[in-house]
């Protein structure tokens, strides 16, 4: 887990922000340095479930909460990120807003 050590605002009405994390949890991505977004565990405000069917409940849903379901198509391809720390496991989708 990372945390912010500093933040400074440009002249361009920009914001500079300066981030200290691990080296295991930096490697993580994998060399890339555009397209990054931060986000805090804490911000997370709305609950939601964890669904299981199927045989021996072998199959997994996360249930999207209705207050986020506003603008969504099912079917669709969606990306998926599994982030393991040592308290949590984030998982993190990605739907492509140009095919909604």
């Amino acid at each position: 887990m990372g945390q912010i050590i500093g933040i400074k605002t440009t002249k361009e009405d920009k914001v500079v922000i300066e981030v200290q994390m691990g080296y295991e949890e930096s490697l993580k991505l994998k060399g890339h340095i555009k397209n990054i977004h931060l986000f805090s565990e804490d911000a997370a405000e709305i609950k939601t479930n964890l669904s299981q069917r199927g045989t021996n409940e072998a199959t997994k849903y996360f249930l999207i909460p209705r207050e986020l379901r506003e603008n969504l198509t099912f079917n669709e391809k969606v990306k998926c990120q599994r982030i393991d720390t040592d308290s949590r496991i984030i998982f993190v989708y990605m739907v492509d807003k140009i095919k909604l």
